[in-house]
């Protein structure tokens, strides 16, 4: 008994302590976290290959080590002592010392009109992005990706967290947002064997560029129609039937289509979705979406999915709400669409099928639903754990879906479900003392 009793109390102690030392961290404002993994990204940069070579590791581990401890898990140690002198411990000594003075310029910024803070930091999270991502070319296409994942995992949490629909439409409105982006690109700017001499001069193109992501974005939202014009008029799990249809349609359409590579897939995009292009992309359809869905629309959405006859008796046109969140969804998942494919450079329809749909799904309900905080925290997530296991190569989609499955069972609603995304909030300098804490 009295050994029993004991293990209670030592991990009571534990957390005790634990929480003592994570006090002062809670005092430190986003400026001051930024900061720290701004100092932390330069280390490596300047002394990240020495120290690699000095623990035994050919390289700057690339995600953090975790690829190469499942190849070489002799070097577990090595990455260990890697992540601490490089990442745990500078972030650590970095915010703590400037607690006082990223509160104080925070405090300052906050000021000032939301947007010039909000841009503030955004430079700087930029500047963190950009000096991690630069060491190697493998982490500026995994950078890429996440973003455009982002883009993707929100926008299709508008129809399936925030309507509370089941859509499965969302790889066929990317698959027409990268075709009709990348046909324009390549027509217009591109010297091309198959699409004949470019109809504009291609030091236009990047001019350009986001006009032709709109346009694919604006092509999604009207095939859109397709799927919300029938499934609309019903109630139920039409939706997913008419949008999973929709899906293999689009997908069968393309592979069909010779003139635009068919089954072999379409190529010779310009090189013009780079790093800051995909990065401010990502940060106008976070501002966007959540503008979107804190709005009077967000509002009616909510009450379609809590009651859809309960809204529709308190004067809601639940058919419009429903049609006007679709398309907007389908508008971000067209923009996603082109930029993937000027980011790859290349698309073929399988990579718009049943694949695709289950990464976005396991996304969206890994993050959480209605929530905005939920689905970047998905799409980061997910997309980092394929990618730590890819050296398991088959078994890697065993270990995912059982992960999923577990937070299915304790998380139904995902990690950070029904969580608003409070700029304002998340921008505000941190002040308390412990007392006040």
């Amino acid at each position: 008994m009295e050994a029993t009793s004991s293990v209670p109390t030592k991990r009571n102690a534990f957390n005790a302590w634990l929480s003592k030392q994570w006090m002062p961290y809670r005092q430190v404002s986003l400026l001051g976290w930024l900061l720290g993994s701004l100092v932390a990204v330069l280390l490596e940069t300047f002394i990240g290959t020495s120290l690699a070579w000095a623990l035994g590791m050919s390289d700057v581990p690339a995600l953090f080590g975790f690829v190469v401890m499942l190849k070489q898990p002799e070097l577990l140690p090595s990455i260990i002592l890697y992540l601490l002198l490089i990442y745990f411990i500078p972030i650590a000594i970095v915010v703590r010392l400037t607690k006082s003075i990223a509160n104080k310029i925070a405090g300052l910024l906050f000021r000032y009109p939301l947007w010039i803070t909000a841009l503030f930091h955004i430079v700087l999270l930029y500047a963190v992005i950009d000096v991690w991502a630069v060491m190697n070319d493998y982490r500026v296409l995994l950078a890429k990706l996440m973003m455009i994942a982002i883009i993707t995992t929100l926008s299709l949490n508008v129809v399936n967290g925030y309507m509370g629909e089941f859509s499965c439409s969302h790889p066929g409105f990317l698959a027409v947002g990268a075709y009709t982006a990348s046909i324009i690109m390549v027509l217009f700017f591109v010297n091309d064997k198959v699409m004949g001499p470019a109809l504009l001069p291609p030091a236009l193109g990047p001019f350009f560029f986001p006009i032709v992501l709109i346009l694919g974005g604006v092509v999604a939202a009207f095939s859109a129609l397709i799927v919300a014009i029938p499934s609309f008029h019903t109630r139920g799990d039409y939706l997913a039937i008419i949008s999973l249809a929709f899906m293999f349609i689009i997908k069968s359409l393309i592979e069909n289509l010779q003139v635009f590579g068919g089954a072999r897939g379409f190529m010779g995009q310009p090189n013009l979705a780079s790093l800051p292009v995909v990065f401010v992309w990502t940060i106008i359809a976070i501002w966007t979406i959540n503008n979107f869905v804190r709005s009077t629309l967000g509002k009616a959405m909510n009450a379609v999915r809590d009651d859809e006859t309960a809204a529709d008796a308190m004067t809601v046109n639940t058919r419009n709400t429903k049609m006007t969140a679709f398309l907007f969804a389908a508008f971000w998942a067209g923009i996603a669409g082109g930029l993937f494919a000027h980011v790859m450079r290349y698309v073929n329809p399988g990579s718009f099928g049943i694949k695709k749909l289950a990464e976005v799904l396991a996304m969206v309900y890994f993050g959480g639903l209605n929530s905005v905080v939920g689905s970047i925290v998905g799409a980061i997530g997910f997309n980092f754990l394929s990618e730590m296991l890819r050296p398991l190569e088959i078994l890697k989609w065993v270990i995912i879906p059982v992960l999923l499955i577990l937070v299915m069972i304790f998380r139904p609603t995902g990690l950070i479900a029904f969580k608003d995304f409070d700029p304002e909030e998340l921008l505000r300098p941190k002040n308390q003392t412990e007392e006040e804490v």
